[in-house]
């Protein structure tokens, strides 16, 4: 969702990234965006405002400002564009590189040469976890990469260097399981299959706190509300919390937290 006005971006399974409006009528037909309207008349939403075709299936985020979007193609590499002149292509590409689920990518001198070492002999290993999300910090400096396996990276927005690996949650299912920030950035959160939710401290990666809201199956979605100090997690039923009054509390206003809704 663009955090300053009512559009969004999506991801599709035919390598497209749309924008959509839900106020219709205040689309501006000279928005570079506009060429998606014939859409409508192959049944597909009146909201859409535009779309663009990219090599690989993507996943898509907006920036804190609204005017950046990151494209996750074909889980390997990030594209960042700008919402005004995207027609004009990316300012700016990397494709990552570190340990993904059993292999390295090892960048060489060529720019565009990689070498792959596998270290999995399976061949369904060797593609690593699907990018299920992306999300920027709410500062702008970072990106968080969500995966249908048991891992969450951490990358630097501006050159794409990994910064972090999140691991220690569960995903039996290969599912998609949403990750998030904390408002100030300082602590990504993700739910497990296992039903718990798993907190790391986004600067140093070390996990600092396991919370059990009694879910009764995957917690596929945490989200932290933008304004108030308060944490919703959901599964087939939703729990939120609440930050202790605890003053002693290992990481106040954070962590020390209760479930105080649950339905």
């Amino acid at each position: 969702m663009n955090p300053t006005d009512e559009t969004f971006l999506s991801g599709s399974l035919d390598k497209t990234i749309r924008l959509w409006d839900i106020r219709w009528e205040n689309v501006d037909p000279k928005t570079p965006w506009f060429p998606c309207l014939y859409l409508v008349s192959s049944n597909r939403s009146s909201y859409c405002q535009g779309f663009m075709n990219l090599a690989g299936r993507p996943v898509a985020a907006f920036d804190p400002e609204g005017l950046i979007f990151a494209a996750g193609i074909s889980s390997e590499s990030v594209k960042l564009y700008d919402l005004r002149s995207f027609d004009k292509g990316p300012f700016s590409s990397f494709k990552l590189t570190g340990k993904w689920n059993g292999y390295y990518l090892l960048r060489t001198k060529r720019v565009l040469t990689f070498v792959i070492l596998y270290f999995a002999a399976e061949k369904e290993d060797r593609n690593g976890p699907e990018w299920t999300g992306l999300k920027f910090s709410p500062d702008g400096k970072t990106i968080l990469i969500s995966t249908n396996g048991s891992m969450i990276k951490l990358i630097d927005a501006f050159s794409g260097t990994v910064l972090q690996t999140f691991t220690g949650h569960l995903n039996t299912k290969s599912i998609p399981l949403e990750a998030s920030f904390s408002p100030d950035s300082q602590f990504v959160i993700s739910g497990s299959t296992d039903g718990r939710i798993h907190i790391w401290n986004a600067e140093n990666g070390t996990k600092v706190c396991v919370l059990n809201g009694d879910h009764t199956g995957p917690v596929g979605c945490v989200q932290f509300n933008p304004k108030y100090m308060m944490m919703a997690s959901t599964c087939k039923n939703m729990a939120f919390w609440l930050p202790s009054v605890d003053e002693d509390a290992w990481i106040p206003n954070l962590y020390n937290v209760h479930r105080v809704l649950y339905s």
